[in-house]
């Protein structure tokens, strides 16, 4: 345990669950007021299971590494792996076939 109530195991994974489901939340919610943001059924599948694998798998390094220099070294390489693959589904900065441009 990290001394935390809140970074206990089971209640991080509570944690990452309902930020998940808050983040996908936003287009939600800006669907009904524009036409601006215009996401599919696909579009929050796809999102979801990124943030929602993105977020089990920083549990399972929180878990595995306890040197505090090793959890942030991978914790960034996740978030930026994370953000690498949201841009190319966004906008396909690296032209894959699964580009969303």
């Amino acid at each position: 345990m990290d001394g935390h109530p809140l970074l206990d195991p089971p209640r991080r994974l509570a944690v990452i669950v309902l930020a998940v489901g808050l983040l996908l939340a936003i287009p939600l919610i800006a669907m009904q007021f524009t036409d601006e943001v215009h996401w599919t059924r696909s579009d929050f599948q796809v999102a979801g299971a990124l943030l929602l694998g993105t977020g089990l798998l920083a549990e399972g390094i929180l878990r595995t590494f306890t040197k505090r220099s090793h959890r942030f070294a991978w914790l960034g390489v996740l978030g930026l792996l994370l953000l690498l693959v949201w841009a190319e589904l966004a906008v396909g900065v690296f032209g894959t076939p699964f580009a969303g441009s």
